[in-house]
């Protein structure tokens, strides 16, 4: 389903890898730690445009909510002239109730391919797409700091010790990249909470709630599933990223805004005495 986004996303990995490769050794591990960080970035930069997109939408979602409120309120009891309401107001401002979640649905398949990538690098297979049986042995062999990039913290002890490495790298490792990865993935969820429509309480709460449970889950598959190294190090560079251009991307539509970057109110200067002050006369 999802090959026409895997071959380009493993030739992308490709790519940083031959380049990284030959300033470090194929088989190293800073050439595959490196072509894995550039490759997310790769994508993500791609991808600028539709979450641009996506920000202008919410901010103008947010814009009307307090009208959407109205439309709501009055028409409580009648689900057909709400739907009417809702759809000529965002006719008669050039929105669409779906213009937030439709760039983020675009983006889903590229994330879950740059997953999978990573994933079907494993013992058994003979190749991953651009790579050939040599390159998937060149990811198997590399490691960081004595955590193989193929592997995960819940594997046995035995199979661990195939891959020449043990439990406590593997945790040494794994355990920072999950507890970052849960920080900038909180810190970019609270953020991207300001840029929701501030009307639906129940939208709100749901956020509050999952900018604390998505990064408890992100530890919880970490150390229970079967969540390799090197996808570890994607989750990571991946939510760093996101974390950084909310901020990025969010100061650019609220400069582009209606009153955004507009000069100060210069109040006028009091020409009246002020309360209990005695006036002077001009000269």
């Amino acid at each position: 389903m999802f090959d026409v986004f895997l071959y380009p996303v493993s030739g992308v990995l490709w790519f940083w890898h031959r380049l990284f490769g030959a300033l470090f050794g194929p088989g190293s591990g800073a050439a595959w730690v490196l072509a894995i960080v550039f490759l997310v970035f790769t994508v993500r930069v791609l991808l600028i445009r539709p979450a641009l997109g996506q920000l202008r939408a919410a901010r103008r979602a947010r814009e009307l909510a307090p009208a959407l409120a109205r439309i709501r309120e009055k028409h409580r009891g009648d689900r057909v002239r709400m739907g009417q309401e809702v759809q000529k107001l965002h006719a008669e401002n050039g929105t669409s109730p779906f213009g937030a979640i439709l760039p983020a649905l675009l983006q889903v398949p590229v994330f879950l391919s740059l997953y999978w990538v990573l994933r079907d690098f494993t013992p058994t297979a003979q190749s991953n797409h651009v790579f050939d049986r040599a390159g998937v042995e060149s990811f198997l062999r590399a490691d960081l700091f004595g955590a193989r990039l193929g592997n995960w913290v819940s594997q046995s002890a035995a199979d661990l010790a195939a891959f020449a490495t043990d439990r406590a790298h593997m945790l040494a490792v794994g355990v920072p990249l999950m507890l970052l990865a849960g920080a900038a993935t909180f810190l970019s969820l609270r953020a991207g909470q300001k840029q929701q429509p501030a009307d639906n309480p129940q939208f709100a709460t749901i956020g509050k709630v999952m900018a604390f449970l998505a990064p408890a889950g992100m530890l919880v598959s970490g150390l229970l599933f079967p969540v390799p190294i090197g996808v570890l190090l994607y989750f990571l560079a991946n939510n760093v990223w996101t974390f950084g251009q909310q901020h990025i991307l969010s100061t650019k539509v609220d400069s582009q805004s209606p009153g955004g970057g507009a000069p100060a109110v210069v109040k006028p200067r009091m020409t009246t005495p002020r309360p209990g002050q005695k006036p002077r006369r001009g000269r």
